[in-house]
């Protein structure tokens, strides 16, 4: 077993904090005795009243603050602390209000990322991200620039421009702060094609809403594996431009069904999608034999494809107020391309825990990330051949957390989390992690 360093270098702290200090006591107090704070959904109020008039003129700004702090005391073969955080700047457009089109808005919010991985910097060997946060190049991103037109009294809706897949196909919230449990889940399997916030590409989205409760919708979204490039996004993360390198379209299908039950709401979603670009076959060569064993390129697999479901429904409680929602979250990749074949998740979020504290929430999940062998039997192989020592697991990475989140005022949560992590990688080669867990949001 490594030795643990305990000689942890002291890191620079985030700029970002500086920033954030410096915001809230330069407009702090102005905000305070302009608005209530602790009701106003802003940190930083209603600027004097100009927010309230800027909204009835048809715009919107929003500023948000997201800080991930996590410590592992187990696993790995470093006891370390990692930080990372990500703003978010976005302007949002009636453009009925604004210019008379009718059934129009335009969506504009630009992503800044910093910080650390405490999953690679301390070596534990996890496929899902100790700090959701993390990831997509530590940069600016352009992350979203649409317009969404409604059309048939409401029912059609058209949204074309840079848009992340997970905001309108799977779309699930972001309150944990392991990977596995946070946004659209097909993103953690085939994150190379299926782009989440913050990157985005070029695409278009049809929505159809067949009844009140009731929606289908498809789209058509850029694959190009410039905008997962991590080197490509420090430079040109944040430009509204269309790279060369294309490769095929990702084209997701999606019915949904938004009941109702004893007046609590529900969502429950079922969906596929198809990717048009070939793929390496993690297997076989291309005469169809053991890659591993003859070293020659990967067989081309003419498409990827892969099915989901998401169901979410409360079951305690009423509508808006205090109550338990209970979800179920699973997806499966094709197990001839993608490395993580299928992920399952389950869990449990309560509002209002106690009645003196309606905007604190409890949160519990577990879930299961598979390791395709088809990859596993190809890195033995390699491994017998070349004379390597790359790990591969061919099992279950299991995921455990536990948060508790709460709102001193409405616009600020601290939601300490306690996670543990089983077999790392999928595999009993890595030592299970333990690892507290900070995650904190402001909305300016």
């Amino acid at each position: 077993m490594p030795m643990r360093n305990k000689n942890i270098r002291p890191q620079r702290r985030p700029p970002c904090l500086g920033l954030l200090a410096s915001v809230i006591f330069t407009f702090g107090a102005t905000a305070v005795q302009a608005y209530d704070v602790t009701s106003s959904p802003y940190l930083l109020g209603d600027w004097g009243g100009m927010r309230t008039r800027l909204e009835e003129q048809g715009v919107m700004f929003s500023i948000g603050y997201v800080s991930e702090l996590a410590h592992n005391f187990s696993g790995g073969t470093e006891d370390l602390t990692r930080y990372t955080d990500q703003w978010a700047f976005g302007t949002t457009l009636d453009l009925k209000k604004l210019w008379g089109w009718q059934g129009a808005t335009f969506q504009f919010t630009m992503t800044d990322r910093n910080g650390r991985n405490l999953g690679a910097d301390a070596n534990i060997g996890n496929n899902m991200l100790i700090q959701e946060v993390f990831g997509r190049g530590q940069t600016w991103h352009l992350t979203q620039l649409w317009v969404n037109q409604k059309l048939l009294e409401d029912r059609l809706e058209m949204k074309l421009g840079r848009l992340t897949v997970g905001e309108d196909f799977f779309s699930f919230s972001c309150d944990f702060q392991n990977l596995t449990f946070c946004g659209s889940q097909p993103g953690n399997l085939v994150g190379n094609y299926w782009v989440n916030w913050p990157t985005s590409q070029w695409a278009a989205r049809l929505k159809y809403h067949t009844s009140q409760e009731t929606y289908v919708q498809t789209g058509v979204y850029q694959v190009n594996p410039n905008y997962v490039d991590d080197s490509w996004a420090r430079h040109n993360g944040w430009k509204p431009n269309n790279p060369s390198g294309t490769t095929g379209a990702l084209i997701p299908l999606e019915v949904g069904w938004l009941p109702t039950w004893q007046g609590r709401p529900g969502s429950y979603k079922f969906g596929g999608w198809y990717n048009t670009s070939d793929g390496d076959d993690l297997y076989l060569d291309v005469n169809h034999n053991p890659r591993g064993v003859t070293g020659l390129d990967p067989l081309k697999r003419s498409g990827q494809y892969g099915v989901y479901l998401s169901f979410q429904q409360q079951v305690t409680g009423t509508d808006g107020g205090r109550g338990a929602t209970v979800f179920l979250n699973f997806s499966h990749a094709d197990r001839n391309t993608a490395q993580l074949d299928h992920q399952i998740t389950m869990g449990v979020q309560y509002k209002g825990p106690f009645a003196s504290r309606l905007q604190d929430s409890i949160g519990f999940a577990i879930g299961a990330t598979h390791n395709n062998g088809r990859f596993a039997d190809f890195v033995r192989q390699n491994n017998a051949r070349t004379g390597q020592n790359v790990v591969a697991g061919n099992g279950y990475e299991y995921v455990t957390e536990l948060y508790y989140s709460w709102s001193p005022v409405r616009s600020i949560s601290l939601r300490p989390n306690l996670q543990y992590i089983l077999h790392p990688g999928g595999t009993s080669i890595n030592s299970n992690a333990f690892v507290i867990g900070l995650k904190s949001s402001v909305t300016f």
